[in-house]
């Protein structure tokens, strides 16, 4: 239906009063014919416009006068809405009255507030002066940030560093008698999810005094001056409120080494960002009785001048738990928690090697859920067990049905990898062979848990693991004479860890001890360290890598060969049972037999 809108005159006919939300009935079931909007002012009246209109009801045609209130922006759109078109006559002195209205108004409201704008902000950076360059720090009142040294576990250096802080804020006169200072700023860094977040809230929970938080991302905006203005702003209610404690999360997002190389320096605002800051910590003027404390997991990028002495003079390793560790937070978390009789923390804390608190504090949940999603009053230490394996390999996905050819090709390639990987010096036993589906893509799995906590993984080792990868795919070709795609993770995992080999570990032969970088583009960047090489070189590492990936399949062919009947029976009982684990599946692996050159293998490649 085609409805005209015209704002001008119309004939003067005859016209009854209507309410404006009849008005709008009659729109909206499509009654509305001709519609007339006069700025119209009458007395007595707050209106703003008149409405005039012409309803046709069958051979009838009744016409109806309204007012309303809005504007003709909003009228117009609810019009468009029920598909109202509607033109504005050339030569009408209404339209061009209200329109040259509305615009003169728009235009005087836009250029005043540009103008305040640019008033408050001295001519330069937009909004400062509106509120914009005020930081939005959240602001804990003394001690009320509900974490202390209690809830935090797995990292007793690291609270053994920052308790001196503690000390100082709680009792500085005792350290100002001596001379000594505190230092300015304390730098936490450790990959993520070790407790540097919650560090920082415990050290202000301990020492009761302010605690002012931000993340990095908060000051950066893409207006000129406004992350400088939010640094300074920050500070300033750090001052008024001293002693205190301030704490940049992320502190990465600002604190970028600066781009000397770059045309115009890169990014200007992020870079005056971090140039406040640096001021703000270690600038003319000081600022007594405000410790900085701030969390990033990638130190290596940051500026050296934010990492000097005098700005942030200590820097505190939250590194990944160890077993003890892993134990204490486990007992942390498992306070809230109903634990059944046969839960053993410390066999938890042995098998989730790896682990960081964030993970160990999502294992207790999700055994929690499981406990609770088959109605048990408490959780037990099967309810553990799925949960480590959920949290590694993902959720079971028992509705995904494969064909029996891919459920065959699934078990051959997992034993494969299990019977490999059972005559490997790396000291991580095979615990658990699946063919049940699990996470994103993960049609079966073997799992290996380490026996206890490595830090080191020594040559024989890295060959060892290489030649594990390569298992599955090597009982695949024995078995069928072809294979699949289920070892395209497998095989990139091999790839990059023999490439890390020749390039970062030095276990070259041929190239020795020397770090390189292949990528160029990357070196260029600034985003490494290692030395940028040549074709010559780059043509080498890719004949070193090649050539460990080759001997490794080699191997791990010879010995699936020399037990090609262990493949078949255990292959066959995986296929029956789809899961082997515990003492059964010992006692096969116990009966793998080695070729005879495997040692020498592993020592010299």
């Amino acid at each position: 239906m085609f409805l005209s809108l015209e704002i001008g005159s119309m004939k003067t006919e005859n016209r009854s009063a209507a309410t404006y939300n009849t008005f709008i009935e009659q729109v909206e079931s499509n009654q509305v014919q001709r519609i007339i909007i006069k700025p119209e002012l009458p007395q007595g009246r707050t209106a703003s416009h008149r409405i005039e209109y012409t309803v046709k009801s069958g051979f009838d045609t009744q016409h109806y006068y309204t007012y309303f209130t809005g504007s003709i922006e909003e009228l117009t759109n609810l019009l468009h809405s029920h598909g109202v078109n509607f033109n504005i006559p050339k030569n009408s002195e209404s339209a061009a009255g209200i329109l040259g209205l509305l615009l003169s108004t728009g235009v005087l409201m836009g250029l005043f507030a540009w103008l305040l704008k640019f008033t408050n902000t001295g001519g330069g950076s937009i909004g400062v002066g509106m509120g914009v360059g005020k930081s939005n720090a959240r602001v804990y009142n003394r001690g009320k940030t509900g974490t202390t040294f209690a809830d935090v576990a797995g990292v007793d250096e690291a609270k053994q560093e920052l308790q001196e802080v503690v000390d100082f804020l709680a009792n500085g006169e005792k350290y100002r008698k001596i001379g000594a200072k505190i230092p300015k700023g304390v730098l936490l860094v450790g990959p993520p999810g070790t407790g540097k977040t919650l560090l920082a809230k415990a050290v202000a929970g301990e020492a009761g005094v302010p605690f002012l938080n931000m993340s990095g991302s908060e000051f950066v905006e893409v207006f000129v001056g406004v992350g400088a203005s939010r640094v300074r702003d920050l500070f300033n209610k750090a001052k008024r409120q001293a002693p205190c404690i301030i704490f940049i999360d992320e502190l990465d997002a600002i604190g970028k080494t600066r781009s000397a190389g770059m045309p115009n320096g890169g990014n200007d605002e992020r870079e005056q960002t971090l140039n406040q800051l640096l001021t703000e910590m270690d600038g003319f003027n000081g600022n007594d009785g405000v410790i900085v404390i701030a969390a990033t997991n990638r130190p290596e990028i940051l500026d050296p001048a934010l990492r000097r002495p005098g700005r942030f003079d200590r820097q505190v390793l939250v590194d990944r738990p160890d077993k003890s560790g892993r134990l204490e937070i486990l007992k942390v978390h498992a306070r809230a928690i109903a634990l059944g009789e046969d839960v053993n923390l410390e066999t938890i804390a042995a098998q989730t090697a790896g682990f960081v608190g964030a993970d160990l504090a999502n294992l207790v949940n999700e055994a929690a859920l499981m406990a609770a999603r088959n109605n048990r009053q408490a959780v037990l230490m099967a309810d553990f067990f799925e949960a480590i394996e959920r949290v590694i390999a993902g959720l079971e996905k028992r509705s995904r049905i494969l064909t029996p050819t891919e459920r065959q090709t699934v078990a051959y390639h997992e034993v494969g990898h299990a019977l490999v990987g059972a005559l490997m010096p790396s000291g991580d036993q095979v615990t658990k062979i699946s063919i049940v589906p699990r996470g994103l893509g993960a049609l079966g799995y073997t799992l290996q848990m380490p026996s206890d906590d490595r830090f080191l993984m020594l040559e024989d080792e890295l060959r060892g693991k290489l030649a594990t990868l390569l298992g599955g795919r090597s009982a695949e070709e024995i078995i069928f004479g072809k294979v699949s795609t289920g070892a395209s993770d497998d095989i990139q995992k091999a790839t990059d860890l023999a490439e890390r080999a020749v390039t970062q570990y030095g276990m070259s032969s041929v190239l020795g001890p020397i770090a390189f970088e292949k990528n160029a583009a990357q070196f260029l960047e600034g985003g490494s360290s290692r030395r940028a090489i040549s074709v010559e070189v780059a043509t080498e590492i890719d004949r070193q890598v090649k050539q460990s990936i080759d001997k490794a399949h080699d191997l791990a062919l010879e010995i699936l060969q020399l037990n090609r009947a262990l493949l078949e029976y255990t292959t066959q009982l995986l296929l029956e049972k789809e899961v082997l684990e515990g003492e059964e599946l010992q006692g096969i692996l116990e009966r793998v037999k080695a070729p005879d050159e495997l040692n020498t293998w592993l020592m010299k490649g």
